[in-house]
């Protein structure tokens, strides 16, 4: 049995990747709070790691943080697909245009939503992608006047990326037009016509359906970053609210559910804390930083040791 000083260089946070909106960022606001800020700059300052894993690109991470970068450094934007350390891109995942064209007709066939298509490092660049634009301008999504480009093809929003089918994409989400329930109905018709790809909901709240390759997610991303950084899993803590959120709260022993978390993280999840307009994810931060200083593990993780200790007996 490995002794207690051992024990705890396991179990010690040494990464603590959290979700941004509705987890760090309460709906409606526009940006990271100050104290937020605060609560990462402490964790950094303990020695722990910590970023955003989150469905954003990294374009939108300055004005997200008010230019804070170190509180963006490290960790993974548009679901996971681009993944950081230290500011440097260790990591991309691209969709092929292909798959996206397929997306766009099913959509135009169906209704429910539109295509957009995203640059991750050129901030406002986004296109609508609807071969019927009169739809469009009849039903529009709540960005429509927010995002003022439309294509009519997939391949005409420009792109740095290509696969072995041609060009590719980082980032496509749907901005729908449809009520919650109708919109999750959607997310699921998508995956059935489109098994190549994942329909995820980020939020409860937001009129959007993110895309991302099937098998690759915001978890696969907790596991590039922990394989290159050589952690263990204990070693991660994740925090998160909905959908997209689950892979990531599934893949790591001390995930956590703040309070307004969609069903499905709440079960999931280990650990369970307030609600994000209350700043429970600061509140744990500024925990876990202050616990890591002492060598101990995060006191709202107070049985942690001893779950440990017996699977390793």
């Amino acid at each position: 049995m490995p002794d207690l000083v051992e024990w705890r260089e396991i179990l010690l946070i040494k990464l603590a990747l959290t979700d941004l909106d509705d987890t760090l960022i309460p709906f409606g606001s526009s940006c990271v709070s100050t104290r937020s800020r605060a609560a990462i700059h402490a964790a950094l300052d303990a020695g722990v790691r910590c970023g955003p894993v989150t469905g954003r690109l990294p374009a939108d991470m300055t004005w997200m943080f008010a230019g804070d970068d170190a509180c963006y450094a490290t960790g993974a934007f548009a679901n996971g697909q681009i993944v950081c350390i230290d500011g440097n891109v260790i990591k991309e995942t691209t969709i092929s245009a292909a798959l996206l064209a397929r997306v766009e007709r099913v959509l135009d066939e169906h209704g429910g939503g539109f295509l957009c298509l995203y640059d991750p490092w050129e901030l406002g660049k986004i296109a609508y992608v609807t071969n019927e634009p009169e739809r469009l301008r009849k039903n529009p999504p709540p960005t429509y006047g927010d995002i003022t480009w439309t294509v009519g093809k997939v391949w005409d929003f420009p792109t740095q990326y290509c696969d072995s089918a041609g060009p590719a994409y980082v980032k496509a989400n749907i901005q729908t037009t449809c009520s919650a329930p109708e919109r999750s109905m959607l997310a699921e018709y998508l995956r059935n016509e489109i098994p190549d790809l994942d329909f995820v909901l980020p939020s409860a709240k937001a009129a959007v359906i993110d895309i991302v390759p099937c098998g690759w997610n915001k978890g696969s991303a907790v596991y590039t970053l922990a394989g290159a950084l050589g952690l263990l899993p204990e070693e991660i803590a994740v925090f998160g609210d909905s959908e997209n959120d689950l892979a990531m709260i599934e893949a790591v022993k001390n995930s956590i559910a703040v309070a307004n978390a969609s069903a499905a993280v709440n079960s999931h999840a280990r650990w369970h804390i307030g609600l994000c307009n209350d700043g429970a994810v600061d509140d744990a931060l500024f925990d876990i930083a202050s616990c890591a200083l002492k060598g101990e593990m995060p006191t709202f993780m107070a049985d942690a040791q001893l779950n440990v200790r017996e699977d390793h007996r």
